[in-house]
Parts: structure tokens; sequence; C-alpha cells
């Protein structure tokens, strides 16, 4: 499995995504072992679907308040990998704490 490495090797709001991801969707995987390259669809990735990335998308804006819309051309390239999702939240959640 390619996505899994050392969390070592991501920023610490990129492992802080990994984990709320892990968690919002009860995956049954360890957070730790996301690498910040980690595929998030798809057999390549994790194995996410079009479901869970609704219930991301709701839990990242009641979470950090970062609207994901529906159908928003940006989407496949924000949900492309966790370091891409991380700076994504990072640079539009609502209350920065960088």
């Amino acid at each position: 499995m390619a996505f899994i490495l050392s969390m070592t090797q991501t920023t610490p709001f990129t492992q802080e995504i990994a984990l709320f991801l892990v968690n919002a969707l009860r995956l049954s995987i360890d957070a730790t072992s996301l690498s910040e390259n980690a595929v998030l669809f798809g057999q390549a990735g994790i194995g996410l679907d079009s479901i869970d990335a609704l219930e991301l998308a709701y839990a990242i804006h009641k979470a950090y308040g970062v609207q994901l819309k529906s159908g928003d051309p940006s989407n496949a390239e924000i949900f492309a990998s966790l370091k891409n999702l991380a700076d994504y939240i990072q640079t539009h959640r609502a209350c920065s704490t960088t």
C-alpha cells in the first residue's frame, strides 16, 4: 500500500487532518500510517467514495468553518491527497491559528 508511510514526514497540521479524517469517517486505519501524499479516493488510495466526500465536507465545515461545495471543479485537486486537503483547510479555515 503506497499510502502508508511514517507521519514524521508530514507537517503537524497534516497530521491533525489525518487524525480528523480517520475519526470523522470512522475509518479502520491508523492515522499515523498516512503519508501527506496519501491518495484519498479509489482503490489506489485509502478507498474513500462519494458518500465519504459528503460526510468529510460536512465535518470539515463544522470543525474548521471551511465550505467545500459539491460540483466545485477544484474538488478533484483539493481531495487529491491528504496534503492538498490539509493545505486547503489551513488556507481557508475561519479561525486560522497558524
